[in-house]
């Protein structure tokens, strides 16, 4: 990780909208539609609680959409982000030194970074989604500054001792958390009052790192990618990425369809013993599926362009302001679904909270390519740029 030499660039600065490759871009832009799928979905409340905290439902349209989410989304989509978290903090720092600034000042623009994600995730978590996922990056991301140093092999043993102790615990938490008629967690999703809701979503969102714990492992899994330039030259790993995509997308699939037919009341499992097996083959396949989901989108970048045009350029365009519109999903979610405004999350099934998540992110693709076409970063990521490289 030493400056390469024959590099004199003084300043440390943000990469530019057109210098950044396609695929991790393009999967922020996909992805964002199950992060809103897995997040909206929690906020359904005012009805008895199943596994995973997902609620009851009669209607089989509901019933099948819960089924697929659990599948496919749940647990799922956030150890893809945590992947392309690790993937960009290796590029960062790759693309600073690069620029002949030190090893030194690099670290200190990525901690400034991590924290700055701290602070948006307290405000976020507080004022709008106590599951925000931007707090535990920033702690990840000092954990992964101290991880760099370390050798390939080292880091593919952390990840693969970490991933089962987490999903081993995970397996127990969902086990014991077999439903019931009130919420095992997140109980300010109930609540109708802002005197109580602001001080439990603080303390929701100091507990929620333990709901997340297979992420580190996908982030390490990322920081290794990067080293391999996986994604910025995915033509030279194709035979990888194709064992990966089509072998890992189906484990993922499959092990997370035990829990999902759970969840939608196609089975039914009295014992704490198999519900324990199959909430630990979901936790453990979601990261299988985030490496198999993120290799299947790095093929598929194969056949764009980087100045892609159409769905697929909006997309991109989404990517790159992921984090403003993640932000701007949750304001959503709160606002039409919450207890405290207009409180449809007492109203709302599965297959219509479904519906708000994509009609929600349909909105952000167009906000984001009108965004692009103006030649503007989102609001978020220029805060945050400026937040880690100090002002210009």
């Amino acid at each position: 990780m030493s400056k390469p030499p024959g590099i004199d660039i003084a300043r440390a600065a943000p990469v530019g909208l057109t210098q950044r490759i396609l695929a991790p871009d393009l999967a922020r832009g996909i992805m964002l539609l199950f992060i809103g799928i897995a997040n909206s979905a929690i906020f359904l409340y005012d009805r008895p609680y199943g596994p995973r905290q997902h609620i009851v439902e009669e209607g089989l349209l509901d019933r099948v959409v819960g089924t697929f989410v659990v599948t496919a989304v749940d647990a799922r989509a956030y150890p893809l982000f945590a992947l392309l978290f690790g993937y960009g903090m290796v590029q960062m720092f790759r693309r600073n030194t690069a620029r002949g600034t030190t090893e030194r000042r690099t670290k200190s623009i990525l901690r400034r970074r991590s924290t700055a994600l701290i602070f948006f995730g307290l405000l976020h978590a507080v004022l709008f989604f106590p599951g925000d996922i931007l707090g535990l990056y920033g702690v990840l991301g000092f954990g992964l500054l101290v991880l760099l140093n370390w050798g390939d092999r080292a880091l593919l043993w952390l990840a693969s001792i970490w991933v089962v102790f987490a999903c081993l615990v995970q397996g127990a938490v969902y086990a014991w958390d077999g439903g019931g008629e009130g919420r095992s967690f997140f109980q300010s999703f109930e609540s109708d009052s802002l005197n109580e809701l602001l001080p439990m979503r603080f303390g929701e969102w100091l507990s929620t790192p333990f709901g997340l714990l297979p992420v580190l492992a996908t982030s390490v899994i990322g920081v290794i990618a990067a080293r391999h330039r996986i994604l910025e030259e995915p033509r030279r790993h194709l035979a990888l990425l194709r064992r990966l995509a089509y072998v890992l997308v189906p484990i993922g699939l499959l092990g997370g369809l035990p829990i999902g037919l759970l969840v939608g009341h196609f089975i039914v499992v009295d014992s704490a013993g198999l519900l324990f097996a199959t909430s630990f083959l979901h936790s453990i396949s979601g990261v299988a599926a985030a490496v198999g989901y993120l290799a299947l989108i790095a093929l598929l970048s194969l056949r764009l362009s980087s100045s892609a045009a159409g769905i697929s350029g909006a997309l991109v365009a989404l990517g790159r302001r992921s984090m403003s519109f993640y932000l701007l999903s949750s304001i959503v979610f709160m606002v039409v679904l919450s207890p405290v405004t207009f409180a449809l999350g007492a109203e709302f099934g599965s297959a219509a909270v479904f519906a708000l998540a994509v009609v929600t992110w349909l909105a952000s693709i167009a906000l984001a390519k009108w965004l692009d076409v103006l030649g503007k970063s989102g609001p978020a990521e220029t805060l945050l740029r400026r937040l880690s490289y100090g002002p210009k």
